[in-house]
């Protein structure tokens, strides 16, 4: 079929890609579901009305949708930059603020101050400012790292990056040690260093990056007590397994006893396990009835599991794997490059936040408390990738419909 320029023109201007649209939807309306199928424990605890999380989930799932839809409807050069260097900038004030709000305004949880208490609901300021810190890479390496020439010396490399680094470093001391969320460090430092890769920098960087940041993590973990005992945790779980395929003198020094049990991971994978391949039925599974706390938000996907089994699980998995699918090609076809780094970092976000999530609550690697996008039970997560997704769905406007993704 061809297209002359005032048809490909107008759909520039008028049509988004609706494919990824109600893709993202049928994430929300499960996300909906089974905040009302999994909390019932939780609702029984606390004395919760019946629809107490249904309703919340519900309203935000709604409220979601629409802003996906109204994003959709506008020319991206009107609402990106603003948006995002709006959400980069106030989200990281509110951040660096929230250690000396009064407790009122402030919720604390294990020391650690993360969520500010608002009239109905609470706000998780790092989940916005996610989406302005993949903004604020894209729009400066568009701007300084880009059409820079791989063939320069590592110091000047290294001097040319120094100030996203020292950027890092304090995001860094804000969400990991004010907030104690080293989850979204791991996340939203694994954003920027592939992002690197596509600003056109040298291997000798990366491998550079690799090693100070293996110190790095190495060192916060060491630095919180907690994150020592989830490491232990952990390695009780997976200890044998791992001891048993490497020679028998390493038993001697790997091996720890009396460590702590770990608790969550093993009714998440006796969540999982009683699922089965068909699943227990909707609203039918065990392990979420005092279990295993937290099932409607950190743990969903083993509570789904338990529910739809390993056919819910594929399913979901299909449905983020298409999402991330459709973005990268979106990005693929943009041709503005701010766009492009922008749109390859959400859809970055979403795989590495799904991916930590999943392999924590399967034992693969320690728990790091990550929501799964757009799944998880919670108002901030589901409203700040509502922005992510409508951005780029706006985004998508500026694909000519020649190119468009099939």
């Amino acid at each position: 079929m061809n297209f002359n320029k005032n048809q490909i023109k107008s759909n520039r201007v008028y049509e988004a890609d609706y494919i990824l649209f109600l893709l993202v939807c049928t994430l929300i309306i499960i996300s909906i579901l089974f905040s009302y199928s999994l909390s019932i424990y939780t609702i029984q605890y606390y004395e919760y009305n019946q629809y107490h999380f249904f309703l919340r989930q519900l309203f935000v799932g709604l409220l979601s949708i629409f802003l996906m839809w109204g994003f959709s409807l506008i020319d991206p050069d009107k609402i990106i930059n603003k948006i995002g260097l709006f959400l980069f900038i106030s989200f990281f004030i509110l951040m660096a603020i929230m250690p000396f709000l009064p407790s009122s305004i402030v919720t604390a949880s294990g020391g650690a101050n993360r969520w500010i208490r608002l009239p109905g609901f609470s706000l998780s300021p790092v989940e916005f400012f996610k989406i302005g810190f993949i903004y604020f890479l894209s729009w400066s390496f568009h701007r300084r790292l880009i059409e820079i020439p791989k063939k320069i010396s590592l110091k000047e490399e290294f001097i040319l990056l120094l100030p996203y680094f020292l950027s890092f470093i304090i995001v860094v001391f804000i969400i990991a040690f004010l907030q104690k969320d080293l989850g979204q460090v791991v996340l939203l430092g694994g954003i920027l260093f592939i992002l690197l890769i596509f600003a056109n920098r040298s291997y000798k960087v990366f491998l550079s990056l690799g090693l100070f940041g293996f110190i790095a993590l190495i060192g916060l973990i060491i630095a919180a007590p907690h994150r020592i005992h989830r490491i232990y945790s952990w390695w009780a779980m997976v200890q044998d397994g791992i001891l048993m395929v490497l020679p028998s003198w390493a038993d001697n020094y790997l091996r720890i006893e009396d460590l702590p049990e770990p608790y969550q991971v093993s009714h998440s994978l006796n969540a999982m396990n009683n699922g089965g391949i068909f699943g227990q039925g909707l609203g039918l599974g065990d392990i979420k009835l005092g279990f295993l706390s937290e099932v409607h938000t950190d743990f969903v996907l083993a509570g789904i599991t338990e529910e739809l089994g390993f056919i819910g699980l594929a399913f979901i998995t299909l449905i983020i794997f298409l999402i991330v699918l459709r973005i990268f090609k979106i990005s693929g076809r943009v041709e503005n490059k701010i766009y492009h780094l922008f749109t390859i970092g959400v859809a970055l976000m979403i795989i590495i936040a799904f991916l930590i999530n999943s392999y924590g609550i399967s034992g693969m690697i320690p728990i790091k408390g990550i929501a799964v996008p757009l799944l998880s039970y919670g108002g901030s997560s589901m409203l700040s990738m509502s922005i992510a997704i409508g951005m780029v769905l706006s985004i998508s406007k500026s694909v000519d419909l020649s190119k468009r993704v099939k």
